[in-house]
């Protein structure tokens, strides 16, 4: 399986689930009128993430990255601390998330178009 880039560039991920209640949460709770971020805080690496998905889906091949693409954006990670001190957090882990998605997947709750 081929990755674009070195794998060093970090990414912040979130469940669709916990976005979902972060938006009732915030719908209950905050009265403010400036922005909140809702990001789960945690950022992992493109080559961490690729090995947690072959995990995942039982992938048990070679992953090569191609440094001959660009990484892009070293770093994504948004400010959710406003959301967080309200005492709002994320329940579900990346791993989590992905078993998840992937087993939705697999059962045909998913099209890929």
């Amino acid at each position: 399986m081929t990755v674009w880039g070195t794998g060093t560039p970090r990414r912040e991920f979130l469940f669709v689930d916990d976005l979902a209640d972060a938006c009732v949460f915030v719908l209950e709770h905050y009265t403010g009128e400036s922005h909140l971020n809702v990001g789960s805080g945690q950022e992992v690496t493109i080559a961490d993430f690729a090995k947690l998905i072959a995990g995942v889906v039982g992938y048990k091949g070679k992953l090569v990255f191609d440094t001959s693409r660009l990484d892009g954006t070293p770093r994504k990670l948004l400010d959710s601390s406003k959301l967080l001190d309200m005492g709002w957090r994320p329940r579900t882990s990346l791993r989590e998330g992905l078993e998840r998605t992937y087993a939705e997947f697999i059962a045909g709750n998913y099209r890929v178009s």
